[in-house]
């Protein structure tokens, strides 16, 4: 293998040099010659935006930094695709990009750090991602640490066959702190990782019915984040499945364990939660089939333009998962400023859908839940409202995604699901809580359900 080190092209490895040209050049003569190894070693390489290269593995050594520029017009504003959510186009930038490319690699055990607190500069909105690919496939990351972004630390769109091994992500002090972000992209394999953010650690979307998103293995990860762990959908244009998260755990995750939200027209079926533990997440399962569009709000695609009809969300597993409350979960949480994640009354299972659109075919099994408990009746207002199909009613206001903003059963809130199997679930709350322990309307089982609440 050909072996190109930076220092050759004269990048200087101080930290305050910006060497987004040398390492360019490192990658293009290497890229140009059939491929091989661009290695950093030996010190702190400061960048901006750089762009890899079909059949060139980055390497950087255990003694490396590639440290993100902390000024944004050292960061490219044309030819690095955009962010795909509306209304957040201030994350547009990248620091690492790759288009049309393959058989590429980021590897080794030194740092890639985002630099984060140097963003957004003082007169710009711009807070640049780590890692974008557009079109990629054939992609691996291994052992490298990905810490402090700016923003997402990977967009991965419209691109197939990605591994991530062993790879050790934190990001904290900014909003947006994703870990790894799927949108439109198939066979993906993520295995051993510790990813630690402010917004989703794993995220599969879909903004396109020419992408399905599907082949996707995630197991032996540990998960933490003051938003969500693994979140499936919301941008769900078109379709999601076949998916397998296993023996991963989940701690001191202030919304999500696992989230599943079809909000725009797609299909999500066949997905497979196994063998996972959760410690400190305040609401471990909530799934959401509805339709939702807000043009002048934040999270809707890029690419939907109306109001879509619901789609459909079928065929899913969650099996030998193990809840675990400590004293922590009877405060408040928040993520940034006075926004509130999670609190007592907000949390616990739930799966809600329009009673005209239900959710089809659900197995919970030996599942045990120790949640903190503690809530008064007198603390949630008496009426819950539905969800509703807005294109049959548009005026009404539907429970939803993120509100209400309270729950209305201690452990379990199942609404219109047609096919439920619910077998060796085991409740116990820490403290008396004046709510029902469970709820089941307009839900349909296939066998007698087995639950035993403890006090």
């Amino acid at each position: 293998m050909t072996i190109h080190d930076v220092r050759d092209y004269g990048a200087v490895a101080d930290g305050v040099t910006n060497n987004a040209k040398a390492i360019q050049s490192a990658i293009d003569a290497c890229a140009a010659n059939g491929g091989g190894m661009v290695t950093l070693a030996g010190g702190t390489y400061m960048s901006g935006t750089i762009r890899l290269k079909s059949n060139v593995t980055l390497n950087i050594d255990v003694t490396a930094i590639l440290l993100a520029s902390p000024n944004i017009a050292d960061y490219a504003a044309e030819g690095v695709h955009h962010q795909r959510y509306r209304n957040e186009h201030n994350l547009d930038r990248c620091f690492i990009y790759a288009e049309d490319a393959h058989d590429f690699a980021i590897i080794g055990h030194g740092e890639i750090n985002g630099n984060n607190k140097a963003f957004p500069n003082e007169g710009s909105i711009y807070r640049p991602m780590m890692f974008r690919m557009l079109r990629c496939n054939h992609v691996r990351l291994e052992g490298i640490k990905m810490v402090d972004s700016s923003s997402w630390t990977c967009a991965l769109l419209d691109s197939e066959y990605f591994w991530a091994h062993g790879i050790d992500i934190h990001n904290s002090g900014k909003p947006n702190g994703d870990g790894l972000d799927f949108d439109g992209t198939s066979h993906v394999y993520i295995s051993d990782c510790h990813i630690q953010g402010t917004d989703d650690n794993i995220c599969l979307q879909s903004s396109s019915k020419d992408y399905p998103v599907h082949d996707y293995h995630i197991t032996n990860c540990e998960l933490s984040s003051i938003c969500g762990g693994v979140r499936i959908g919301l941008k769900s244009i078109g379709d999601i499945h076949d998916v397998a998260v296993s023996n991963c755990t989940f701690s001191r995750i202030w919304r999500e364990g696992i989230k599943i939200e079809c909000t725009e027209g797609g299909s999500i079926s066949d997905i497979t939660v196994s063998n996972c533990t959760m410690r400190d997440v305040t609401r471990p399962l909530f799934v959401i089939l509805n339709n939702r569009y807000e043009p002048d709000g934040w999270g809707s695609s890029v690419e939907l333009d109306h109001m879509p009809e619901i789609g459909t969300l079928e065929r899913l597993s969650f099996s030998g998962i193990t809840i675990t409350d400590s004293e922590e979960m009877a405060n408040v949480h928040h993520g940034f400023g006075s926004d509130i994640q999670g609190q007592p009354k907000f949390a616990g299972i739930r799966f809600d859908a329009a009673e005209s659109h239900p959710i089809r075919d659900v197995t919970l099994r030996d599942i045990r839940y120790t949640f903190i408990g503690g809530v008064k009746a007198s603390d949630i207002p008496a009426e819950y409202p539905r969800l509703v199909d807005k294109l049959a009613e548009p005026d009404v206001k539907s429970s939803e995604n993120y509100w209400p903003d309270w729950s209305r059963t201690v452990f379990m809130d199942i609404r219109n699901v047609d096919g439920l199997d619910a077998q060796g679930i085991r409740l116990k709350a820490i403290r008396p809580d004046e709510r029902p322990a469970t709820k089941f309307d307009g839900t349909r089982f296939v066998t007698d359900p087995d639950l035993v609440v403890t006090e």
